[in-house]
């Protein structure tokens, strides 16, 4: 294990100095063995010589393997962390993995199934459909109540774990190294960003938890015209195989597929901007990996599009303080409210309370004002978010893991919404939207509302209110006696402390006065000093151990 790495300790040093990523930090922030490392390693030769820094960095990703691949594209979604070069180039990253082994997926499903594949699947396609990092897919036919059942089989790639542990293990050496070397590196934060991406890649392991995010989302768009969800069958699934309904649709990126069925593409990209505020505003619970690799159209109704959404892997949730505070942040912004941004920042503890609200406003003026000079339908609305969370963090801002994940797949909708319909207006499309949520949220309706959800346990408890009531008081009443005992027995306490002063002072002086004139006077008056001072000190000693 030790052997395996160190190889792999060498092969990414090999891969750092290939791709001279070391050009990518100033000179001044290198240690001077770093700086030499490089002719040290005189026989690795350098790669992508043409290429610019950023593209290099990519490259780099690309070639030590699936998880820093994926790293990378976590990453591209920080824009807070990344400048937007960087951002764009790992957005480009491609997760192409080869398959693994046809007989190792087998084992795989029989060993987690405890059963033979023949006994649970009508038919088995052994060659993968899809292959990536994490996993692969496999067509199957399920018998299910007498009827055959097209499906999909996800199966974890085995021995993924080990090597996500060991890649891991590796970045969090050199974020270590980074955030005690670079000079901007404790900003950065590169620990947590990799304790983050590890978070992640285990969520994604569990394939259980992506089946019950799959019947969720289901659930919630039943019977909609904007989103299909796969049935998940969950019987079949475990930890490391998941078992759902396959589908026919073509993908969102095959842009001359969904042209030469003639799909209203105006409608299909207004429609996913709607699917979108309405897992985040109405739900709260939203699919967090819309990149166009897991989202489908239905072939059926093009003049109706209908997409579909795979992989659940990654979801995110909003609590309703967020919920709220980020629809009133939507709303201030297309009315270019900068004061009541600022404000709503400090109020939901996403700055501290301490931040002054005029500077605030101030610096969201200066970055927002240029980019609401262009036309509405010019505007990105993502990048809207990425410059305000940017201006944010100048002031403290806390990064928030659920508004991360909010502002990646923002990215995402309205990235595949202008690929679709160039002419996309998101600010129009999503202002009335925003407008009747909050109207429901904080309107008549919304206190109606709230009357309806808790009469039943208003209900409940009203035949309990006078007992309530009348045990409410007398615990008032008991408190309040209980707190004029408290009070007299602190003044008694009090008084017994000052006469204890009084014995004990007393008594020194008396000491003090024995010890000066014993050999002044006679010892008959020095012993009656000592007597009175040994009297005085029992006295005060009593008093200060009395309590009551």
């Amino acid at each position: 294990m030790l052997l395996k790495q160190h190889k792999r300790l060498y092969q990414i040093t090999r891969i750092f100095w290939q791709y001279r990523l070391d050009l990518l930090f100033p000179a001044s922030w290198l240690p001077w063995y770093v700086k030499y490392g490089r002719f040290a390693m005189f026989w690795i030769r350098p790669k992508a010589k043409h290429e610019c820094d950023a593209a290099r960095l990519r490259l780099a990703l690309e070639e030590l393997g699936p998880v820093f691949v994926k790293f990378g594209q976590m990453l591209s979604t920080r824009r807070d962390l990344l400048p937007p070069q960087y951002a764009e180039e790992l957005a480009k990253l491609q997760d192409r993995v080869p398959p693994f082994c046809e007989a190792e997926a087998l084992t795989q499903i029989e060993k987690a199934l405890g059963q033979k594949v023949t006994d649970v699947f009508e038919s088995f396609e052994a060659t993968p459909m899809a292959s990536a990092s994490i996993a692969q897919v496999h067509g199957a036919r399920l018998q299910l109540d007498g009827n055959l059942q097209d499906v999909v089989i996800k199966v974890i790639r085995p021995g993924i774990e080990r090597i996500i542990d060991a890649d891991i293990a590796l970045m969090y050496l050199f974020a270590g190294l980074a955030e005690n070397f670079l000079p901007d590196g404790k900003r950065l934060r590169p620990r947590e960003v990799v304790l983050e991406y590890k978070k992640t890649l285990i969520d994604e392991l569990d394939l259980m938890r992506e089946a019950a995010n799959g019947i969720q989302l289901r659930r919630n768009f039943e019977g909609s015209d904007s989103l299909y969800v796969p049935e998940m069958y969950s019987d079949f699934c475990r930890q490391n195989i998941l078992v759902m309904e396959r589908i026919d649709g073509i993908p969102v990126s095959d842009i001359d597929a969904l042209n030469a069925q003639n799909t209203n593409m105006k409608r299909l990209a207004e429609r996913g901007v709607e699917v979108f505020f309405t897992q985040v505003f109405r739900d709260s619970f939203f699919h967090a990996d819309m990149h166009p690799g897991n989202i489908f159209v239905s072939r059926e109704h093009p003049e109706n599009p209908l997409y579909i959404g795979v992989d659940f892997g990654i979801v995110g949730t909003l609590n309703r303080d967020d919920k709220r505070y980020l629809a009133e942040n939507f709303l201030a912004f297309f009315n270019r409210d900068y004061r009541k941004v600022a404000e709503l920042h400090v109020a939901s503890g996403w700055v501290p309370s301490d931040t002054n609200v005029e500077e605030f406003e101030f610096a969201i003026r200066t970055v927002c004002e240029p980019i609401f000079q262009k036309p509405l339908a010019e505007i990105s609305f993502g990048h809207v978010l990425l410059n305000l969370f940017n201006t944010a963090r100048r002031f403290n801002m806390q990064v928030q893991p659920q508004l991360v994940l909010l502002q990646k797949t923002l990215l995402y909708v309205e990235g595949l919404g202008r690929q679709l319909y160039p002419q996309l207006d998101l600010w129009q499309t999503a202002k009335p939207f925003l407008e009747d949520w909050m109207q429901n949220q904080i309107g008549p309706k919304a206190l109606w509302r709230e009357i309806k959800e808790n009469a039943p346990y208003w209900g409940e408890k009203l035949p309990e209110m006078p007992n309530l009531i009348y045990d409410g008081l007398i615990a008032v009443k008991q408190f309040n006696e209980q707190y004029q005992q408290q009070i007299k027995h602190t003044e008694k306490v009090r008084m017994y402390q000052m006469q204890a002063y009084y014995w004990l002072a007393t008594a020194a002086i008396l000491a003090v006065m024995a010890t000066v004139l014993h050999l002044d006077v006679e010892w008959p008056v020095t012993m009656a000093l000592g007597v009175g001072s040994f009297v005085c000190w029992a006295k005060g000693w009593l008093l200060s151990r009395k309590r009551s």
